[in-house]
């Protein structure tokens, strides 16, 4: 099968009223195959294909994992390489895909929580784009779904994005202080608590519409009480 052929029939998958089912017939494709297509679709014009790729991405990865553990490894190396300024490009996609990963995957999660988290922070390999940023917080908030304990030594440089600019930034990540109870967010959560702005979060194989100030407040809630 051509590449473009392979291309087009994920794609038909991805948009398959029956998703659930569509992971899995894509799993069962040959990994080293659908890897590139799958990297490809993380730039698609339709949000709901460039989410679902994400998920199936990650499933991918973890039974390529499963299997070959270096081979998962060299996954995450070309991650990381289109989120360098000298790969030439921006990475659309890539810190949703490596987070999605890692969500999967506890042997990957071991070995590159950290640098996942390292993008978030202004000594590390610090993400400047807005867009970027809002794909990396969800996805640290997808491995703190599955692996908090990997995550919450690095929270404290993650309060900063409860100020951003983006509106999506805050409330992504406002669910992350939620998800791992991060007491000293308190004060910036209350503030949030008044925002009005909307934003669409990916949760469940599923775009919803959210309020910051809902999910501030849902993040409070699950706050560490003195």
């Amino acid at each position: 099968m051509s590449y473009r052929a392979l291309k087009q029939g994920i794609l038909g998958l991805l948009k398959s009223p029956d998703f659930d089912l569509s992971v899995e017939e894509i799993r069962r494709l040959p990994a080293r195959k659908v890897i590139n297509p799958l990297f490809s679709l993380l730039y698609n014009k339709d949000e709901q294909v460039r989410w679902r790729a994400v998920t199936a991405f990650g499933a991918v990865v973890e039974t390529l994992a499963d299997s070959d553990m270096e081979s998962g490894r060299i996954i995450m190396r070309r991650i990381m390489w289109n989120l360098n300024d000298e790969s030439g490009g921006i990475g659309w996609g890539s810190p949703e895909a490596m987070g999605e990963s890692l969500a999967r995957h506890e042997g990957l999660a071991k070995e590159y929580a950290a640098i996942l988290l390292s993008y978030a922070r202004e000594d590390g390999n610090y993400l400047e784009h807005e867009m970027l940023q809002q794909g990396l917080l969800w996805g640290i908030g997808r491995l703190a779904e599955m692996s908090p304990d990997l995550i919450k030594h690095y929270l404290p440089h993650l309060i900063p994005y409860l100020k951003s600019g983006d509106a999506c930034v805050r409330g992504l990540a406002a669910r992350v202080m939620g998800l791992l109870g991060l007491k000293e967010a308190g004060p910036e959560l209350e503030r949030l608590t008044e925002d009005d702005s909307e934003i669409k979060l990916y949760t469940g194989n599923t775009l919803l519409k959210r309020q910051v100030k809902d999910l501030a407040q849902e993040a409070l809630e699950k706050l560490p009480q003195s």
